[in-house]
């Protein structure tokens, strides 16, 4: 964060009685946020799958918000499909007249390496990438209508930055949702009369459905819980950054400084791509890291 963020402290847009949307609500970051606005006296708009889940989600937030259930509705949302989409905004709009937050959190994993697994990385693209674009083309240009203080938040993850070897169609999709995010800030900024923000979340590792974790689970020494990432969401709000970089348990944020810092010198010293992972540069990053 540019500056530590007091508890009580919020941004602007998370007053009682305004309005927020999060995709991928049902579980993990999403509902965890949700819970969170709730809290604040927020209205929520929950969506996410049809299913036991999303309903699941949704009674857990009313019970929670200041009116109940009349402040809390689930929208049943594939963020693939651009005309499910439209159909969202169409929703909350006709039930609560506005939207202060936009979360475009939905996402799943397993997509694969580069030449493995085709229909995979087409689906795993169209909801990490093309829903979180589907959201801001659908919902942004209304926001900012409203003229009102308002916030758009795309989850990232550190795999968009630092591009581990693994899971490279996800690696792909969440570079696109950090792009995508860094020229809406930009031109969210350049809008005349625009309240509204831009906020890339960059989760560190979590305990979620999308890092494997199963009901009954123990949580991993080394992960944070969603609710830990949705309080670090709203303080990196409430202080006014676009980075959100989450720590967690095991990786501080000097760490993470430095394995972004090296990734980004691969570029500048033209050594081979993903040299961290190299056999022949592991000594001289290992130095680097410790440094």
């Amino acid at each position: 964060m540019t500056q530590a963020a007091s508890q009580t402290s919020f941004h602007p847009a998370l007053t009682e009685g305004r309005v927020a949307v999060i995709t991928g609500a049902a579980g993990g970051i999403g509902l965890a946020t949700a819970k969170r606005l709730a809290e604040r006296g927020m209205k929520l708009c929950l969506a996410d799958l049809a299913g036991p889940a999303l309903d699941a989600a949704a009674d857990a937030v009313a019970r929670i918000a200041a009116k109940g259930e009349s402040d809390v509705i689930a929208v049943a949302t594939d963020v693939s499909k651009p005309e499910e989409v439209r159909r969202l905004k169409d929703t909350v709009y006709a039930a609560f007249g506005e939207v202060a937050v936009l979360m475009n959190n939905a996402a799943i994993g397993n997509g694969g390496g580069p030449w493995e697994n085709y229909d995979r990385w087409r689906q795993l693209l169209e909801v990490n990438l093309w829903g979180v674009i589907n959201g801001v083309q659908v919902f942004a240009p209304a926001m900012i209508a409203q003229r009102k203080s308002g916030a758009i938040i795309n989850t990232g993850s550190k795999q968009g930055i630092t591009t581990p070897p693994g899971d490279t169609a996800y690696n792909v999709s969440k570079a696109g949702v950090k792009v995508l995010t860094e020229a809406v800030a930009h031109q969210l900024r350049n809008t005349p009369d625009c309240q509204i923000t831009a906020h890339l979340l960059i989760p560190g590792y979590t305990f979620t459905g999308i890092t494997g974790a199963k009901p009954g689970d123990a949580k991993p020494d080394a992960a944070w819980t969603a609710e830990q990432v949705a309080n670090f969401l709203l303080q990196g709000m409430a202080a006014g950054d676009f980075y959100i970089l989450c720590p967690d348990n095991a990786v501080a944020r000097e760490t993470d400084n430095r394995r972004m810092q090296w990734a980004m010198e691969d570029i500048i010293k033209n050594r081979p791509a993903l040299s961290r992972w190299h056999p022949d540069y592991k000594d001289a990053f290992e130095a680097f890291v410790k440094r």
